[in-house]
């Protein structure tokens, strides 16, 4: 099983590039950012994890960007989208950013998606919230398009371009994993129909390791080799019996959320988490 870490990049946290250093030294496999462009002063969507919600939230960088500075301080660290929200991002522009991001990083982008919860949030972008799961799998069709095909075209419900040439096309082949954050069963079975890995949350009142075996089994009812779907617990516990749990139960790999701190605060906790991974 590998290990990441995840952070709400602010101006008053450590860097993405300090932070994308320090936790590759300590052995963690990936490094993960969450995205939102703002937050409406409206609040009327409820955040999952109950009362008020946290002040990093308002506070966030781009995710991109983020991941852009620590490719740049990094070798080998993944560097992950957790998640993207790919319905407040137009397809054609991100295909790029992303593209870019694995070419400059040397094939070591990880695309965790999503559709968000904040009904606001999108609309500001000019999303509805009823049909954003339906946006989300006809912009990810987009991208494989635009990622994969020299001349890319596509025409559906949301998303429509005439054959175009753009590059740079991703290192990887055919394209960065792209893995669905959310829960069971939707987000699951989003996940099988057409990503190449599923991140639930953890800490939320349900355990995601409980709902693996029936995972697996919708992975082969729908001809999905259950094996290649890789499992990403976000917001894992990290102690030592909740990691062997993880371990034993197929869980690809383990991420731990840490506070949007200095890095005073930061390196501390990281040698504590890296102590139980080495």
């Amino acid at each position: 099983m590998d290990y990441g870490v995840a952070i709400f990049p602010t101006d008053y946290s450590i860097t993405p590039a300090e932070l994308a250093v320090a936790a590759e030294e300590r052995g963690f496999e990936s490094l993960w950012f969450p995205e939102h462009s703002h937050i409406p002063l409206s609040r009327l969507s409820p955040w999952g994890g109950g009362g008020e919600l946290p002040k990093h939230y308002y506070d966030c960088m781009d995710p991109l960007i983020a991941m852009a500075t620590a490719a740049a301080a990094s070798k080998t660290i993944r560097l992950c989208t957790g998640v993207c929200l790919v319905i407040q991002r137009d397809p054609i522009q991100l295909a790029k950013e992303v593209a870019t991001l694995d070419q400059l990083s040397n094939g070591r982008v990880i695309l965790g998606v999503g559709a968000g919860w904040n009904a606001e949030e999108m609309a500001d972008h000019g999303t509805a919230f009823d049909s954003r799961f339906r946006l989300m799998a006809e912009r990810i069709a987009a991208l494989k398009v635009i990622w994969t095909e020299s001349k890319p075209e596509f025409s559906g419900e949301f998303v429509n371009f005439g054959p175009m040439m753009t590059w740079p096309k991703p290192i990887q082949k055919p394209h960065p994993p792209i893995i669905l954050g959310g829960g069971f069963p939707h987000a699951a079975r989003r996940a099988i129909e057409y990503g190449d890995g599923w991140m639930p949350l953890g800490g939320r009142g349900w355990d995601p390791l409980e709902t693996l075996p029936r995972f697996r089994q919708m992975a082969a009812e729908a001809e999905r080799e259950p094996d290649s779907l890789e499992i990403t617990i976000f917001g894992a516990d990290f102690e030592a019996d909740s990691l062997k749990t993880s371990r034993d139960a197929g869980v690809h790999r383990s991420v731990i959320t840490l506070p949007s701190a200095g890095r005073d605060e930061i390196l501390p906790l990281l040698d504590r988490h890296a102590a139980l991974i080495t």
